[in-house]
């Protein structure tokens, strides 16, 4: 390596596609970043080829596909010889990390979550289990209006076999990106995970240069998102069974658009112009579409880590309506912001609007259908409350973007290469595991690699 400069590689779990989910521009930022830096970047993958992935090598990134579970692999690394390995998401950290670790010992092993998937899956199991016992009991369900939307996921057991499979991966690691302050928590307070192997990497928005239409030039409801996370699609059957209704109700002039990458059949099914229920499915500008709508709306039951419609909505000046999941890892990033609830009221004056300190929720923070309907009548038709919300909005999108760690990721990671003994030293944990609990995923690799030649 020569003075200043990296050869960083990266392993993706799917190609990048920013213009499909927060995902996707989260790992294309973080390309970037090292690419800013002078760091040459090469992007591997075993995912299928796709339409919507970003122009990598208009990026100066060089693409390689990979296979799974073959020794060519580690014949490709050696080569390379990176000196930090970035690995998108803990399954691809499952795959490749002994095979990284047994060709290129020294380099820096990180791992990039985009959010926890074993917090997003408890919380999807419970919400499963709400709805079953209440489809069994349908005699105790009070009206669909009033039911507490995103109550069950406050009820997720977080000791699951995924999250030791996640956690695992993350102390194997030299370092893990996060990118959720209320995700940091967990896993410093709850797993106990070092704070010295985490790193708080919030998504990166890039700021609006002006150009955005006001409270009258815009028009309806939007919620965007990409159908295969299944949050979206869950969100998408609330808005459905008695979110919309309910708005609809109250707002008859409105009308709700829904776009996101890869919406199925059974998604494109619930068009409905008569009923003001737009399946639009793919966005060629997702800023454009929430720009130019007057509320953004996610009644978000379950999920994890960092919204970025809802951040993308603040950039854009759109008031934002979702549930406390949708607000986690925003709104807490300042306490005052955090304790609002869909009852919490917006008479607070233009000046702690502007506030860097004490930003509030720009729009509505709700729990059930008549609180989004409710919210919902209060912002799209009186210009004086959206323009608050607007500006709480943008307050909080400020905060959110000034918090960031006192140095920077490529500052941690030369650091830490510059003596990664001395960084692996105190971590017990790792060496640990090392020692025992991956080689059943080593063993079972090479085990179907044999297999495989013998067909």
């Amino acid at each position: 390596m020569s003075k200043g400069t990296m050869q960083v590689v990266v392993i993706g779990y799917v190609w990048p596609e920013p213009n499909s989910s927060a995902a996707g521009q989260n790992m294309l930022a973080l390309i970037n970043q090292f690419l800013s830096l002078g760091h040459s970047v090469t992007f591997m993958t075993a995912a299928a080829d796709s339409v919507h992935k970003a122009d990598l090598s208009n990026l100066g990134v060089s693409s390689e596909a990979v296979a799974l579970n073959c020794s060519s692999f580690n014949e490709r690394i050696a080569q390379l010889q990176p000196d930090v390995v970035i690995f998108d998401r803990y399954m691809t950290e499952e795959q490749f990390s002994w095979r990284v670790k047994d060709a290129c010992p020294r380099a820096i092993r990180i791992l990039n979550t985009e959010d926890l998937h074993s917090l997003r899956q408890a919380r999807h199991d419970a919400v499963k289990t709400q709805d079953n016992a209440l489809r069994a009991n349908k005699e105790t369900v009070t009206s669909p209006l009033l039911t507490n939307i995103a109550s069950a996921a406050k009820e997720a057991d977080y000791n699951t076999p995924l999250a030791q499979r996640e956690i695992a991966a993350i102390l194997r690691c030299d370092l893990t990106l996060v990118i959720s302050r209320t995700e940091y928590a967990l896993l410093t307070n709850h797993y106990q995970v070092p704070a010295k192997q985490l790193y708080y990497h919030p998504l990166n928005v890039a700021t609006v240069d002006g150009g955005i239409p006001n409270f009258e030039k815009r028009t309806d409801i939007v919620t965007i998102g990409n159908f295969r996370h299944a949050p979206n699609w869950d969100s998408v059957l609330q808005l459905k069974q008695t979110v919309w209704p309910a708005i609809k109700k109250a707002l008859p002039q409105a009308n709700l658009h829904i776009y996101g990458a890869y919406p199925p059949k059974k998604a494109t099914q619930l068009h409905n112009p008569k009923s003001g229920f737009y399946l639009d499915g793919w966005a060629d500008n997702a800023h454009d579409v929430i720009a130019n709508a007057r509320l953004l709306i996610a009644p978000l039951r379950f999920g994890a880590g960092i919204k970025g419609k809802i951040l993308e909505a603040m950039r854009c000046e759109t008031p934002t309506l979702t549930t406390w999941v949708g607000a986690e890892g925003i709104a807490d990033v300042n306490s005052s912001a955090a304790r609002l609830t869909s009852n919490t009221s917006l008479d607070i004056t233009e000046e702690a609007a502007n506030s860097p300190t004490q930003p509030a929720w720009g729009g509505a923070i709700c729990d059930t259908a008549e609180d989004f309907a409710k919210h919902a009548v209060r912002l799209y038709n009186n210009e004086e409350e959206w323009a608050l919300a607007s500006k709480l909005g943008v307050a909080l999108f400020n905060t959110f973007e000034d918090d960031k760690e006192s140095e920077t990721l490529a500052e941690r990671v030369s650091i830490m290469a510059s003596d990664v003994e001395a960084h692996r030293k105190h971590l017990f944990l790792q060496g640990l595991l090392w020692h025992q609990t991956l080689n059943a995923s080593k063993y079972m690799s090479q085990w179907i690699e044999a297999k495989n030649q013998n067909l």
